[in-house]
């Protein structure tokens, strides 16, 4: 493969022509260019099509995606296919990424290379989630985007830390690479990512697919929560470099889960993955019990696989159950729930009331600044961002919490001397134990009999 040139002008189907401004980047099957497209800038992938099995079958499947257009506003999708030059190469416009987006391979390494570009010199530049909160809205995006392109019966067939970037303030995710992406049934030669491949893959004995997706969804969110593969532990790296037989073993026909309940061979290796262990420690039982079904059970049947609606479920779960006191720390309700139904703060030791659905499990701290969202109300909403609620300090009284209706339906609150009151969009209501609230179907109460006043 000839790489394009600066100021090169590419032929695009239908008509038109992209100029190239520079490179953005290479990978495995080709090289990615900033364009101009007619006074808009854009990325052009460049294909290397001796790394292409069928690049005929390959081009048709991007145009059909093209005029499929994207399952979700977070893939970037591809926009315009180029002509095939003489030496039959071609490639497609995309949109550029935005700059404050990280790719999920920095996010995970904690740190990204930086070139000084007026001394040359490489740098490395922390790369970490401004929150918690902020963490686990990255997964949820994923999830979200992994279960809308599923349901219009097409997998990823790819799926990696280097498909995904994502805004370290918000938690906004945006996925690329998406040329890979096909209809379930078919496969154009890609396999995976070693790590990230199903074991079924890795044993040759399957082609990627949306149950194959859902492993390698698994192992990403293992690694974003966790840090670390889930099946390198003492078995795999006590053996040194692994050898190719050594990797199918270890991630396709003998894999154990790092953390599993029933097989300590390959637990974390101390003094070297001491964080893991620190962080399996750190999150409640029921994620723990998502990644030991995906990783024993799941990982030898793929209809044992945990699918993303109920990842979405977990994680949106998991989201509400965060506290951030005002001293800094965060911790989730379920690790510090005290006999008295409050959540104390593990660093300063102040306790905070906890709101309880009857929808879900979710148990969730009342602080100032915490959103209800509709999702938390409704696990099947797909909106996981929209606000109904918001705890805000109650003006009244000045340093208690009180809970505002932000949204169109009118509450009930019915307080602990047994009267009732609705409480209209932008009206509140203070926090006293035994409050109850009904909103539509979902009632919600405050489980402890008093609340900690908010300094």
């Amino acid at each position: 493969m000839v790489g394009l040139s600066i100021g090169q002008d590419i032929g695009i189907q239908y008509g038109g022509t992209a100029r190239v401004l520079g490179i953005l980047g290479s990978g495995g099957q080709g090289t990615v260019y900033r364009v101009d497209f007619h006074g808009r800038v854009m990325a052009l992938k460049w294909y290397d099509i001796t790394k292409i099995s069928s690049p005929e079958e390959f081009r048709r499947n991007i145009e059909n995606n093209i005029d499929d257009g994207s399952p979700d506003k977070r893939f970037v999708w591809p926009q315009f296919l180029t002509e095939v030059n003489q030496d039959g190469e071609f490639g497609y416009l995309m949109e550029l990424m935005p700059d404050n987006y990280v790719q999920l391979t920095d996010v995970l390494s904690s740190c990204k290379q930086v070139s000084d570009p007026l001394t040359g010199r490489v740098n490395s530049r922390p790369v970490l989630f401004a929150s918690l909160y902020a963490n686990l809205t990255a997964a949820i995006n994923i999830v979200g985007a992994m279960r809308e392109l599923h349901r219009v019966g097409k997998s990823y067939q790819d799926l990696n830390d280097g498909g995904f970037f994502i805004d370290m303030n918000t938690g906004d995710v945006l996925v690329c690479d998406c040329d890979n992406i096909a209809p379930e049934g078919c496969n154009f030669g890609i396999s995976g990512k070693p790590g990230y491949m199903a074991p079924e893959i890795v044993r040759g004995m399957a082609v990627p697919d949306v149950q194959t997706d859902k492993y390698s969804l698994a192992v990403l969110l293992f690694r974003m929560l966790f840090r670390a593969d889930p099946l390198e532990g003492a078995r795999v790296l006590g053996g040194g470099v692994l050898t190719e037989n050594a990797r199918r073993m270890a991630y396709g026909n003998n894999g154990v889960f790092i953390f599993d309940p029933n097989d300590a061979s390959n637990r974390p290796v101390a003094g070297k993955q001491d964080h893991v262990v620190k962080l399996w420690e750190f999150f409640p039982q029921y994620v723990k019990d998502a990644f030991i079904r995906s990783f024993t059970v799941g990982m030898g049947d793929p209809a044992k696989r945990l699918i993303e609606n109920e990842w979405q479920k977990l994680f949106i779960r998991l989201r509400a159950e965060i506290l951030a006191c005002i001293c800094g720390a965060e911790t989730f309700c379920l690790n510090d729930l005290t006999p008295a139904g409050t959540c104390r703060c593990p660093a300063c030791g102040r306790e905070y009331a906890v709101l309880e659905y009857n929808s879900n499990s979710i148990k969730a701290p009342i602080y100032c600044g915490y959103k209800m969202r509709v999702c938390e109300l409704d696990p099947h909403f797909s909106n996981t961002e929209m606000v109904v609620g918001e705890v805000v300090e109650n003006r009244r009284d000045r340093g208690n919490p009180g809970i505002k209706n932000c949204s169109p339906l009118v509450w009930r609150a019915r307080l602990p001397d047994g009267k009732v009151y609705d409480v209209v969009r932008g009206k509140g209501m203070p926090v006293w134990g035994g409050l109850h609230i009904e909103i539509g179907n979902t009632h919600a109460r405050v489980m402890q009999p008093s609340a900690r006043r908010i300094k």
